[in-house]
C-alpha cells in the first residue's frame, strides 16, 4: 500500500502511516461529535454502535491502513498510526491507582474506539479491569515489580491473555505520554520472522499439546488452560500462543525447545519507543509483545497508554457473552 512506510531487509519494521493536519483535524472532529453522543459511556451498547458507524466516517487513508491490516498484518505483524493527537499540554494528570479505566469518552478515547471498532469489534473480559472497554497503561508505585501494565520492570514476552480460549486479535496501543526519560519501549517479536530459525524437531514439540498457560495479574480470576500448543493454525505460518511469564511445559523436550523459541524470539525481537499521539496495532495472533523497564516519578507525568483489545468474529465468543455488551467471562 503506498501510502504505508516500505519494510527494510532483515527483522520486518511495523508498517506506518502519519497522517497530515488536514486528517487528523477530520479525525478530531469525527471523535468530537462522537464524544457528545448520549449516552456518553464508552462501555454503552448504544454508544458503541454510534461509534461503529461513526468509524467508517474516518478519513480514507486510515480506513485502508485498517482494512489492509485486517487482511494481513504482514511480516512484522504490526501497523503504526502517528499525529493522531495534538500536543499533550491538555492532558489531565496520569492515573496513579491499579486498574485504570477510561468510562467517559474523550478525545484519545475516543479516537482509540473509532479506530478499534473499524477494525473489528473492541471487546473486554469481565474478570480484567472491570470489563472496560478502554484500559489505562500506566505505572502503578505498589505494582512496580510486578509482571502487569502497572510495572515498570520489563515485562516478558507474551501473547495478550494467552490463556483464554477467546484472546484478542489484536491489541491497540494509544500513547498519550511518553515516560520521563523517552526510553520506555514496547518490546515486539513476530513469529513469521522466527520460523526460519527452528528446526524440524523444535517445530513439532511446539505444535503439540504439551504446554500449560495460567491468567495474567491482571485478571481478578481466570482458569489456566487444558494442555495447548504454542504453534498452531497452517504449519507454514502458524499462530503464536504463549507467555514467557505464565506458560508451563509438561515435559523436559518442551521446556528446551520453548527456551529455544524464547532465544529466537528475543534475538529478532525490537523495541518500539512510542509517542504521544501514536497508535499502534499488534496482531496477538502472530506478535509477542513485552516491556523495557523505566523509571517513573509518579508526578502526573508518567507515561500513560490507553488499550484496547480487538476481535474480527464475534460470533466465535457468543457462549462467553451475556447482554448486549461485548464482555467476555
Amino acid at each position: 500500500m503506498s501510502d504505508l512506510a516500505e519494510p527494510q531487509a532483515g527483522i520486518a519494521t511495523a508498517a506506518r502511516l502519519e497522517l497530515t493536519d488536514e486528517e487528523r483535524a477530520q479525525l478530531h472532529a469525527l471523535a468530537a461529535e462522537l464524544a457528545g453522543a448520549p449516552p456518553g459511556l464508552l462501555d454503552d451498547p448504544d454508544w458503541l454502535a454510534l461509534a461503529r458507524r461513526a468509524s467508517c466516517r474516518l478519513p480514507v487513508r486510515i480506513l485502508a491502513a485498517l482494512r489492509q491490516l485486517r487482511q494481513d498484518a504482514g511480516r512484522a505483524g504490526i501497523l503504526s498510526l502517528r499525529e493522531l493527537l495534538a500536543e499533550e499540554g491538555a492532558l489531565p494528570d496520569t492515573p496513579t491507582v491499579p486498574d485504570s479505566v477510561e468510562r467517559i469518552p474523550a478525545l484519545p478515547s475516543t479516537v482509540a474506539m473509532l479506530l478499534g471498532q473499524q477494525l473489528g469489534e473492541v471487546v473486554a473480559y469481565r474478570n480484567e479491569k472491570g470489563g472496560a472497554l478502554v484500559q489505562n497503561v500506566v505505572p502503578v508505585r505498589s505494582l512496580a515489580d510486578s509482571q502487569s501494565n502497572a510495572g515498570s520492570v520489563p515485562l516478558e514476552l507474551h501473547n495478550e491473555n494467552a490463556f483464554h480460549p477467546h484472546r484478542p486479535d489484536f491489541i491497540g496501543l494509544l500513547c498519550l505520554r511518553g515516560d520521563h526519560d523517552g526510553r520506555a519501549g514496547t518490546v515486539v517479536a513476530s513469529v513469521r520472522d522466527v520460523l526460519p530459525l527452528l528446526g524440524p524437531a523444535d517445530l513439532a514439540v511446539l505444535g503439540s499439546p504439551r504446554f500449560l498457560t495460567e491468567a495474567p495479574p491482571s485478571f481478578t480470576s481466570g482458569e489456566a488452560t487444558s494442555p495447548h500448543p504454542v504453534l498452531g493454525g497452517h504449519p507454514s505460518d502458524p499462530d503464536l500462543r504463549v507467555d514467557f511469564n505464565a506458560t508451563t511445559p509438561l515435559d523436559e523436550e518442551a521446556e528446551a525447545a520453548l527456551a529455544r523459541l524464547g532465544e529466537a524470539l528475543q534475538a529478532t525481537s525490537s523495541s518500539l519507543v512510542l509517542r504521544p499521539g501514536e497508535m499502534v496495532f499488534i496482531d496477538n495472533r502472530l506478535v509477542v509483545h513485552g516491556r523495557t523497564d523505566f523509571t517513573p516519578r509518579y508526578d502526573g507525568r508518567d507515561r500513560w497508554l490507553h488499550r484496547v483489545y480487538v476481535h474480527l468474529d464475534s460470533r466465535r465468543s457468543g457462549r462467553h457473552r451475556s447482554g448486549r455488551r461485548p464482555l467476555l467471562a
